[in-house]
This record gives structure tokens, sequence and C-alpha cells, in this order.
């Protein structure tokens, strides 16, 4: 593997300082996050750059910006901790998750609301069906032969005496 000189890993550490404050700053790339992947792909560097490598005989050695990225991942903790959302799509997805659970939460009311109705309903729909049932006993009662008989109606226009008009 090529080594790459002195200045070349300047510039490149001075890219990936440029893209790490716009991340930290909230200005992510569409369809990027504010993580080491966009961190490496907007400065145009090896994301391997970032992860500690292994020497010949097995013995660990950094890699030539793992120091940047463990600052990078210092100051976003320090940033969440603090809770500033640097990365706008992080922010939308908390967004939807409160707005998720807002609707679970209407959904459960409307579904205790229609069962209650369901209920009421019932009950109703057995009181008419008793009324109705009466009415026709009393009818039936009235068409036989007994002692009950019917009154007369009253005329229209004229209301029965001590009422109120």
């Amino acid at each position: 593997m090529a080594r790459i000189s002195d200045e070349t890993r300047r510039n490149n550490e001075r890219a990936i300082r440029q893209v790490m404050e716009q991340l930290l700053a909230g200005d992510v790339p569409p369809g990027g996050k504010c993580d080491i992947k966009t961190l490496a792909t907007q400065a145009g560097v090896a994301r391997t750059g970032f992860y500690p490598k292994k020497n010949r005989d097995g013995s660990p050695r950094p890699g030539p910006y793992q120091h940047l990225a463990e600052e990078f991942e210092r100051r976003l903790a320090a940033l969440r901790e603090a809770g500033a959302m640097t990365d706008p799509r992080a922010a939308q997805v908390e967004r939807l998750k409160s707005q998720v659970a807002g609707l679970k939460d209407r959904l459960a009311e409307r579904q205790e609301q229609l069962a209650e109705l369901g209920e009421f309903k019932q009950r109703a729909l057995s009181q008419i069906a008793a009324q109705q049932m009466e009415i026709q006993r009393l009818r039936e009662a009235l068409a036989a032969p007994s002692n009950l008989r019917a009154l007369p109606r009253a005329q229209r226009g004229s209301a029965p005496y001590g009422s109120c008009s």
C-alpha cells in the first residue's frame, strides 16, 4: 500500500476539518448523515483512514486520520448531549416518532369512542324494539274485546280544557 506524503496528509486533514465543521454545524448534504462515512466522502478521503490498522506483525497502529474521527465523534456526542440536533434526518425521525405517538393516542381515543357509541347504539335499538313491542301489545289489547275503550281524538284547533295553548 502506498504511503501518502506529509503535504497530502496535511491537505486531507484540512479538508476533513472543514467538512467536519460543516457537518457539526448542521450542513449535511442530501442523502448523507452526520457520520464518518459522509465525513470521508465529502472530504474526498478513504474511510479506512479513520480506523486503526495492523502492522505485519499483528500489532495495532492508528489510522492516519483516526484522531480526527475520534475528535468528530467526541464533538458530535457533546452536541447531542447538549440537545442540539446536527443531523436534520435525525431531527426529522424524532419529529415523526412524536407525531406517530400522538396519532396512536388519538387512534386509541377514537376506538374507545367508537366502542362507547356502539354500546349506546345497541341500548338505543333495544329500547326502540321494546317500545315497539309495547305499542303492538297495546294495539292488540285495544282491538280485543275487553273493558278498554279508546278515547276520542281531539279536534284540530281546539285544545282540551285546562291545557296550555
